[in-house]
């Protein structure tokens, strides 16, 4: 049985029965023995981290932005209020 000889890389896929799937793909330096190639590595990793979650992160506003365009449910108004609490948890008070 032969080994493959593969590249490594950090994938990234995603998918959604409302909107189109993306993946996202960064190749990664082969693995490494010496410390300076330990070291490489992990910097290589970290780029590649980076790179992934602005990748993600512009599509996935994409499809929000879709999806409010085709839900017609989102107003300047709750942009503005959603933009404001980003990252908050948000308690609605009872009346």
């Amino acid at each position: 049985m032969a080994a493959e000889n593969t590249t490594p890389s950090l994938t990234a896929t995603y998918s959604s029965p409302t909107n189109e799937a993306f993946t996202t793909s960064t190749p990664l330096p082969a693995s490494a023995s010496t410390t300076a190639e330990k070291t490489a590595f992990l910097t290589a990793l970290r780029e590649a981290v980076t790179k992934t979650q602005a990748e993600i992160n512009k599509e996935l506003t994409a499809r929000m932005e879709e999806d409010n365009a085709r839900n017609n449910t989102s107003s300047a108004a709750d942009d503005a209020k959603d933009e404001e609490n980003y990252g908050e948890e948000v308690v609605e008070e009872e009346e």
